[in-house]
């Protein structure tokens, strides 16, 4: 099975904000580079996208361009939900709460949040509903970094706590083969 993942262009968001699950918006201009992103894409494919805008509004210029065989909008594709940290700057979370979190966040829930493995099982079950499927055509996988590394650790057995070695940028396409 073919599937390319793809992040979402750069948001409005301040540098240094925690935006997990918040549903910010793309920073303009994208045009150009979506058009990058279509050049390295299959001519036709299945998209599944998470619901957030600054995933879905790539995904539907992608669906625009290509053949595609389905379009789905799939809230197992989010962001980690960083419950009472969202929209805060990291530097403002409390030590007491953070400091655990980042010697663990692979086990460790944010508070009114999730895991790291919270996020991966999502990713998990989504991934493997489509491996059940079976089909030959490529997929497109539109998502946000901690959505992208869990499926790299996935697709290359690393540990859940090496997944910050998958370095990700703003509108990446990565083709892995399953």
């Amino acid at each position: 099975m073919e599937i390319y993942l793809v992040r979402h262009t750069e948001t409005l968001c301040e540098k240094g904000i925690c935006y997990g699950q918040t549903d910010v918006a793309l920073a303009e201009p994208f045009e150009l580079i979506f058009e990058n992103i279509i050049a390295q894409l299959p001519n036709e494919a299945a998209i599944f996208t998470s619901p957030l805008q600054r995933c879905a509004i790539l995904a539907k210029h992608i669906q625009s361009k290509i053949k595609t065989i389905s379009y789905q909008e799939d809230p197992r594709l989010m962001e980690m939900n960083f419950g009472d940290w969202e929209m805060k700057n990291w530097n403002d979370i409390p030590p007491d709460q953070l400091n655990p979190w980042m010697e663990d966040f692979v086990n460790v829930q944010v508070s009114n949040g999730e895991s790291f493995t919270e996020l991966h099982q999502r990713t998990n079950a989504f991934l493997s509903e489509q491996i059940a499927k079976k089909t030959d055509q490529p997929i497109i996988i539109v998502a946000h970094a901690g959505i992208l590394r869990s499926f790299l650790c996935h697709q290359s057995s690393l540990p859940l706590k090496d997944a910050f070695q998958n370095k990700i940028d703003f509108g990446q396409v990565i083709k892995i083969l399953l």
